[in-house]
């Protein structure tokens, strides 16, 4: 992605040590062959609590060096690459402090990818990088389902232009999604229940089946094209702690994964995880969850194939 603002490289991406899954860095995503192109972004300014997840990409990837070993992820039966080319491109660059260039440089880059036939897994930085993604999304796609997993709704009408609290109060004014065929998964805290969402919290999604879940997700969403996002307080900070704003009585990782794979058969255009702070984190736990996780994306695209 080349820079509007002419004060940067015209490589506008930089790198790891080495990508997700020990992938290779393509520098040129746009041009590639790759269904699935992966971005970090490296911003936490929109973050109320705890900041830190700017590092959350570094270490996501730092982490799936543990999940690179198995040629064939259990409880999958096939290797992922074998039906799934996926890429890392880096980090988007944006100007230090500066959160509307983020949003607008992370925007045209995926603009750009989804121009070329790719689709996105993006790595946060905390949940406010959803609201440029989903602005990309939608100008492709048209108006999208929400699948949301979050100790949070983040639809909070009274937070600042940027603040990862607002994210999907603002998406619906856009028009960018439809809450009434959007469904949030996890929630724990305050929220406005007269905004359209069917809100699944984590008390009834602890005490409910998965089956009993996937098949209410799977009958509210319908054939709508769906945008897939996972804030990693989602799961109760016993099993992730390194995250700016933890709740305790979340999901465990075993049930969101078995939730997440149920969702498969689901018209995914997009996705992302976000809110790694792992400053925060014990023995990686964090990391290795959000690395998980992803991983199990994009299984459940390549079981598609």
């Amino acid at each position: 992605m080349n820079s509007t603002l002419g004060n940067k490289p015209d490589n506008s991406l930089v790198s790891n040590a080495f990508g997700f899954l020990r992938l290779p860095l393509n520098f040129q995503p746009y041009d590639s062959d790759a269904d699935w192109v992966i971005t970090g972004v490296p911003f936490d300014m929109a973050t109320s609590g705890r900041s830190g997840a700017r590092h959350g990409p570094a270490a996501i990837r730092q982490v799936s060096t543990n999940l690179a070993w198995e040629s064939c992820r259990w409880p999958w039966t096939f290797k992922l690459q074998s039906k799934l080319k996926v890429v890392d491109c880096g980090d988007v660059v944006f100007n230090f402090g500066d959160a509307q260039d983020m949003s607008e440089q992370l925007q045209a880059h995926t603009e750009r990818l989804l121009a070329a036939g790719k689709r996105c897994l993006t790595f946060g930085g905390d949940h406010f990088v959803t609201l440029p993604l989903l602005r990309a999304h939608a100008k492709h796609f048209g108006k999208m389902a929400l699948v949301h997993f979050d100790a949070h709704t983040d639809t909070y009408s009274n937070g600042s232009k940027f603040d990862h609290g607002t994210m999907f109060y603002h998406a619906p004014n856009e028009g960018l999604i439809d809450p009434t065929r959007s469904v949030q998964i996890g929630i724990r805290t305050e929220h406005d229940t007269n905004n359209g969402f069917t809100v699944l919290d984590a008390a009834q999604v602890n005490d409910r089946t998965v089956d009993d879940i996937v098949a209410q997700v799977k009958k509210i969403v319908g054939d709508m094209p769906v945008y897939l996002t996972f804030d990693i307080d989602c799961l109760d900070p016993a099993f992730a702690p390194g995250t700016g704003t933890p709740v305790c009585g979340g999901l465990s990782s075993d049930r969101a994964l078995k939730i997440l794979r149920g969702l498969q058969s689901l018209d995914i255009v997009g996705m992302d995880v976000v809110e790694v702070a792992p400053s925060y984190d014990h023995a990686e736990m964090t990391a290795l969850a959000a690395a998980t996780v992803a991983l199990d994306m994009l299984y459940m695209q390549a079981a598609k194939k």
